[in-house]
């Protein structure tokens, strides 16, 4: 089975489009999306129509979370978050449609399968926390505490970090962020992995996309220059801010 492996679009359609259809190109079987379809983009509704029409198989991320808590949250946030960062969760509220909504309430924060033989956890952050970030750098004593909980392949997002890595006969992996990297690259990221009795084989993609209609929606909807900086340099809000302000 060929699988796109995917994740933290955080609401940038331009991106995600690039990625479908290099991965239909390639000619992949399935969708498997790690959450955070929404934030700081100009396109969450956009996003959530896309991939629940290509049937992607979704968990619902952290910031997905959040946004949907706004309501609720709204007076507590606007004392205590950076002003960009309430404005990204409230436009994000917003600007969904009723219906997407209740569809991204209902997903799950991980799902098990089982393909090829192998035991698969999708999860958006780690087995332990959706907000917990696996990087190339996280130490393997970690990933052998993580992978206490007997799956083959846990496929994680959250971090923005594309890796590959086996420990104790675990594979993590992390299809890096569709729509926001932090890595200075604005390129956008995914994988595919080939998985089957005798196969097993992860290869991670980096693509260019229309960068400019990005910017451009996030500007013509009245969005900070920030966010439209985050997609232009391919760094998080605190990077191009050059502050370290509350998520």
């Amino acid at each position: 089975m060929k699988i796109a492996l995917i994740g933290d679009v955080h609401a940038n359609l331009p991106a995600l489009e690039a990625v479908l259809a290099h991965a239909h190109q390639q000619g992949v079987e399935a969708i498997w999306n790690s959450g955070d379809f929404l934030g700081y983009g100009a396109f969450p509704d956009e996003v959530v129509v896309r991939l629940r029409a290509e049937g992607a198989l979704s968990i619902i991320g952290n910031y997905d979370l959040k946004v949907l808590k706004f309501p609720k949250q709204k007076e507590k946030w606007g004392k205590s978050k950076h002003p960009q960062k309430y404005l990204a969760f409230q436009w994000a509220y917003e600007h969904l449609s009723k219906e997407n909504r209740k569809y991204l309430r209902s997903l799950p924060e991980e799902i098990r399968l089982e393909v090829g033989g192998k035991n698969i956890l999708l999860t958006h952050g780690s087995p332990a926390s959706n907000e917990e970030a696996l990087t190339p750098d996280t130490p393997d004593e970690r990933l052998r505490e993580l992978a206490a909980i007997k799956a083959d392949v846990i496929i994680c997002g959250h971090s923005h970090q594309a890796f590959a890595r086996q420990v104790d006969g675990t594979w993590f992996i992390n299809p890096g962020s569709v729509g926001r990297p932090d890595d200075g690259d604005p390129r956008t990221a995914y994988a595919i992995l080939q998985i089957g009795p005798d196969l097993f084989q992860v290869e991670h993609f980096r693509l260019k996309y229309d960068v400019d209609r990005a910017v451009k929606a996030i500007r013509e909807n009245g969005l900070p220059e920030a966010f439209a900086q985050m997609v232009l340099q391919g760094y998080d809000l605190d990077r191009v801010l050059g502050s370290n302000c509350e998520i």
